[in-house]
């Protein structure tokens, strides 16, 4: 059995790294990794490979950015080239980037089999690049592989075949289990200011905060609303915000940097290796995001976090978790729960089912078993 893989953007490299090595492991199998360039940062794409004990790529295409339909289609036909040449007999695909649906569609038309894992997702808001990938991925994929209870049932009113539907739990949580340990052995807390030679652990309050969502950061009204839960925020506590390319972009494109580096106790860095992220969420007093997946790695984690959008995809985070979702976006209610969180009154959750370090041990078991 021949597998091929893909990654586009850094939230894939922790779910493909489990993977990986579990397909590796499988008598008879080969994994093959094909990154899209989709997202590629020569410096983080490295420290991500070399800190989640990747293999260096082996197809990297190099496509880089541009509108989501030019990117789509640049994927398309340098991935089917792949494709022609390999001839896997599966392509597997996470999440819900631009790299996740292209691929699919090319393997598809291509009659190979697809698993998608992270399936049945859905945050039910179309103006989000990633729910028509996730939905459109998951409509054509073979195998989908769910990480919560919520896209079993998402599936089934789709009209998707129980067949088709395996609950596998989280490969994102397996990464995060993997590694915890190892994460403790950065100096980030240290480097920044958080704790000293004789307090490892931290020496004072601080939250992180992380913003890169279009409908957050590529509007001055959407950077404005962030600006102003800084200011707000930044009066009680050191803010941490290792700041996303693109929302550094759009600082600078509406004029609002000076503004962004007049605000007190804000801490600007570039964007964190794996390990060093980890470790500062570890031993954040909360986090304030609009990100998926830290959304999922702080309900494991048992830290609050505040998600700033209107919706989310993963709704588990919220129901058992630790996350509380901001549905109206106004800064001065979100300043309000954070204060909450600071004083103490700090929402308890525990970990969903099956999110235990061994969801792609249980998806290769399940794909040896199909293929069997």
């Amino acid at each position: 059995m021949k597998v091929i893989q893909v990654v586009g953007a850094r939230p894939n490299f922790m779910k493909v790294a489990p993977l990986h090595r579990a397909i590796q492991k499988l008598t008879g199998w080969t994994s093959k990794i094909v990154h899209t360039g989709q997202h590629f940062d020569a410096k983080m794409s490295d420290v991500f490979f070399t800190q989640l004990e990747l293999p260096t790529p082996d197809f990297f295409l190099g496509i880089g950015g541009g509108s989501h339909t030019e990117v789509t289609a640049k994927i398309m036909v340098a991935f089917e080239k792949i494709v022609e040449a390999e001839k896997p007999d599966l392509i597997i695909v996470v999440g819900d980037v631009t790299s996740t649906l292209a691929c699919t569609l090319v393997a598809i038309k291509m009659g190979i089999k697809v698993a998608h894992v992270e399936a049945g997702l859905r945050s039910f808001d179309r103006s989000m690049p990633e729910e028509l990938n996730r939905i459109l991925t998951d409509s054509v994929a073979d195998y989908l592989f769910v990480t919560e209870e919520s896209g079993l049932q998402h599936l089934k009113k789709e009209g998707v075949a129980d067949e088709r539907v395996f609950f596998s739990g989280n490969v994102m949580i397996d990464s995060l289990v993997r590694y915890q340990e190892k994460a403790k052995t950065t100096t980030i807390l240290k480097d920044l200011g958080l704790s000293t030679d004789d307090c490892p652990q931290t020496t004072d309050n601080y939250i992180v905060m992380t913003m890169h969502r279009p409908a957050n950061v590529d509007t001055k009204e959407g950077l404005e609303s962030i600006l102003e839960l800084i200011e707000l925020s930044s009066k009680d506590t050191k803010i941490i915000f290792p700041i996303h390319p693109r929302t550094r972009a759009h600082m600078e494109k509406f004029g609002l940097v000076e503004r962004l580096d007049q605000a007190q106790n804000l801490i600007m860095t570039e964007p964190l290796g794996y390990l060093e992220f980890i470790q500062l969420m570890s031993n954040a007093t909360a986090i304030l995001t609009d990100s998926g997946g830290i959304q999922e790695e702080t309900t494991y984690l048992g830290i609050p976090c505040l998600t700033f959008r209107d919706s989310t995809e993963r709704p588990i985070t919220v129901t058992l978790g630790t996350n509380q979702l901001l549905s109206d976006l106004d800064p001065k209610k979100t300043y309000a729960a954070l204060q909450e969180i600071l004083a103490g009154k700090v929402k308890k959750g525990s970990i969903p089912p099956l999110w235990d370090g061994k969801a792609a041990e249980r998806i290769a078991a399940q794909l040896a078993e199909i293929f069997a």
